[in-house]
């Protein structure tokens, strides 16, 4: 009975030996490695500190600076893992990561799509600039103030008041018109008047309403067409070019116009 117990035991103390004699024989690859990546953590805070300086400097948007710094910081971690790995030649671990790293991100490239998508042009986004915070922009049915602009989505606050989180990928899709950077406007009326012989009078009474009005950029082309005869009535196209400066600046004049219009005709007994 006690013969094989002392064999296990041998077995047991050889291979705990072993194991002993191969830890003092890697104790100084340990050492090493545990140095290498020591002095690779303290370059990847120096990369994220120095990258992320640079960054504001290039960019306005702090989440492209913290984006850019933590990509340089997780890439010089890695870079020191897989140095010390091969240090204490563990190469077949390397290689196990690698992997691991390749099948996770192809799993999570497809389960996390629209968010990578949304992420992705966040970041075209802030690089071409099509809008900053504070312009007036319109885009998926919405007009409001840029009030934020982040790597997922980007919000607006409407005339009315409220929050719109539209994502990126939504904005970098389809059509932006950005007011702010449009600095004239052009207001187009399509109405219709009766039929008369005071068609010069009616012309001269618009005419005169158009270029009295505050906004009008008088240096830019106004007019007052009849365009077509319907039944009884003659079709009328007056335009003309505002400064977008102010908010509402358009909605303002549109609505002047409107009223001037129809109440000078109306007194002038025009229609």
């Amino acid at each position: 009975m006690n013969e094989p117990f002392s064999s296990y035991s041998h077995l047991i103390f050889d291979k705990l030996h072993n194991w002993l004699i191969a830890a003092v024989k890697m104790t100084p690859n340990l050492v090493l490695a545990v140095i290498m990546f020591f002095l690779f953590l303290l370059l990847a805070r120096f990369a994220r500190k120095i990258s992320l300086r640079f960054s504001q400097r290039f960019s306005e948007t702090p989440a492209i600076a913290n984006l850019i710094s933590s990509v340089l910081f997780i890439i010089f971690i890695l870079l020191g893992l897989f140095i010390s790995l091969n240090i204490l030649s563990l190469d077949k671990a390397v290689t196990s990561l690698l992997a691991g790293a390749g099948i996770i991100g192809l799993a999570l490239g497809f389960a996390f799509q629209d968010l990578t998508a949304n992420f992705i042009s966040g970041i075209f986004i802030t690089f071409r600039k099509p809008f900053e915070v504070g312009h007036i922009i319109e885009t998926n049915g919405f007009t409001g103030t840029v009030n934020a602009i982040q790597l997922r989505s980007t919000t607006m606050i409407t005339a009315d008041g409220l929050h719109v989180i539209i994502p990126n990928k939504e904005i970098f899709q389809k059509p932006i018109i950005n007011h702010s950077l449009t600095p004239l406007r052009r207001i187009t009326l399509t109405f219709s008047i009766p039929m008369s012989d005071k068609l010069k009078e009616a012309e001269q009474i618009m005419t005169d309403i158009v270029t009295g009005m505050k906004d009008v950029v008088s240096d830019k082309p106004q007019a007052v067409w009849f365009t077509g005869i319907d039944g009884g009535a003659v079709k009328v196209i007056l335009s003309c070019w505002v400064s977008n400066e102010s908010d509402d600046a358009y909605e303002r004049t549109t609505h002047e116009l409107i009223s001037k219009v129809t109440t000078s005709l109306k007194a002038a007994a025009l229609i």
